[in-house]
């Protein structure tokens, strides 16, 4: 079996465990029996609920290459009361049915979409690509998040700045762990397109071993897409800034997500224009 075949099915069997440990009896329909010696529900409660076999789930939740169609991946899907998010990327491991995961060879953003950026003034403004690298911004975002110009291409990842730039901490200071989260999350429902590419899996690697959280977290497989919400910054300078934050993909290269943070009041408006004004 090819690496990235068996690594996808370790990924998928360690999603599930996950998903089963936070599921109690109660939540999902089943008597309970009083106290566990471990929390969630056990695997042929799980195969019960999905209409399989103990042994088949069993199998499943190893690791082992195994056939599994639509219709079983869906009914596990509801007996462990996945969300959209979840779901998705329950299909992407278990059905291998999105691409190899190749990520686009070329990077750099059209014109266009780079005169759209600049014409967001106050509004900070980056494009990611599927491993969340800052490949084009606006000179609002330079100005609240940091010099991308003058940052390394490790640095410009916004997983391993997340976790390991003191800045962004001051930035987010009682909100980082959220934030943290949040990006962690929609950095692993990406890694389900790329499970086995050794760019990716370099820089796992790195930021485990300089970031506890990550550490602690990863194995936790939560998975999210979809913004934020409501982004609070501290800057060093403007003080309080509040964002509400927009998500789309650029039409001419799907592949990537552009991300506008819209002022959420005037007063943060005035503060980035001032900004603007002064660099």
């Amino acid at each position: 079996m090819e690496q990235a075949h068996r690594e996808r099915l370790q990924e998928l069997a360690q999603f599930l465990k996950t998903r089963r440990d936070r599921l109690t009896p109660e939540q999902a329909g089943l008597p309970s029996e009083g106290r566990r010696r471990t929390p969630g529900l056990r695997r042929g409660e799980v195969a019960q609920l999905s209409g399989v076999s103990v042994d088949w789930y069993t199998w499943l939740e190893q690791g082992r290459d195994i056939q599994v169609s639509a219709q079983v991946v869906e009914s596990i899907a509801r007996a462990l009361q996945l969300d959209a998010d979840e779901r998705k990327h329950f299909y992407r491991l278990a059905l291998q049915q999105l691409p190899s995961g190749q990520a686009p060879a070329e990077n750099v953003i059209t014109i266009q979409l780079q005169r759209f950026l600049d014409r967001q003034g106050a509004s900070p403004a980056y494009v990611t690509d599927p491993q969340l690298n800052i490949v084009g911004w606006n000179k609002a975002a330079c100005l609240i998040y940091g010099d991308y110009e003058a940052m390394s291409l490790r640095e410009r990842n916004s997983v391993w700045r997340t976790f390991t730039s003191p800045y962004v901490r001051q930035l987010l200071r009682e909100n980082w762990e959220n934030h943290a989260r949040h990006r962690l999350a929609q950095f692993r429902a990406s890694y389900g397109d790329y499970i086995g590419d050794s760019g990716w899996i370099e820089l796992i690697e790195d930021v485990s071993r300089v970031s506890e959280e990550f550490r602690a977290w990863w194995p936790q497989h939560d998975v999210l897409s979809g913004p934020e919400g409501r982004k609070i910054i501290h800057h060093p300078s403007a003080g309080l800034l509040v964002f509400e934050q927009l998500l789309f993909h650029a039409a001419d290269s799907p592949h990537l997500v552009v991300t506008v943070n819209l002022p959420a009041d005037e007063e943060t408006e005035g503060k980035v224009r001032e900004l603007l004004g002064g660099a």
